[in-house]
């Protein structure tokens, strides 16, 4: 079991030999993919990951990563902060024919070397986890610009047929 900063290249099929747990911090700015989303890159995401075997002894990858990132607001254009968590739920995989033999409930991860980057993985899965649009539940939008006597008359306002009658009816009381 490891805690703090995330090893940069592992060997996902020993881990998974091993069953170990590795949990840690990844920043975002070490994942520039998911850094081209957000708005600020000081961010850090939480990740708790489990190498281990499944019942059929395939080599698989669960686990999650979540946090809170700042992305732009679609609405203001402001910065607005998002819980992200990205569930793992991968089985190793040599090629293509391997990945298409494993069970639909997996998704494949395909290692042809033996090592892979962690943080890639990561940063894959952190992507497909973000919201489209990000928007603050309560911001408020300017609608209009300008003076605020000018959007309140129109130029060319029609006169109202029924002002004399709400002047007769003003009379009478």
């Amino acid at each position: 079991m490891s805690y703090g900063n995330l090893p940069k290249i592992v060997d996902p099929r020993k881990l998974a030999e091993r069953e170990v747990r590795i949990t840690g911090q990844a920043s975002v700015k070490e994942m520039p993919r998911v850094g081209s989303y957000l708005c600020t890159d000081s961010d850090v995401i939480d990740v708790d990951l489990l190498f281990s075997l499944d019942e059929r002894r395939i080599r698989i990858i669960t686990g999650d990563a979540k946090g809170r990132v700042h992305m732009t607001c679609q609405r203001c254009l402001e910065a607005v902060q998002v819980d992200v968590q990205a569930e793992f739920n991968l089985a190793i995989a040599f090629n293509e024919e391997k990945a298409k033999q494993l069970p639909r409930y997996y998704d494949p991860l395909i290692v042809e070397d033996e090592e892979i980057e962690l943080l890639h993985v990561i940063e894959e899965e952190l992507i497909l986890s973000l919201p489209l649009v990000p928007y603050h539940t309560d911001c408020s939008i300017q609608t209009q610009f300008g003076d605020a006597d000018m959007a309140e008359k129109p130029e060319n306002e029609k006169p109202n047929p029924f002002k004399v009658l709400a002047q007769l009816k003003a009379n009478k009381k």
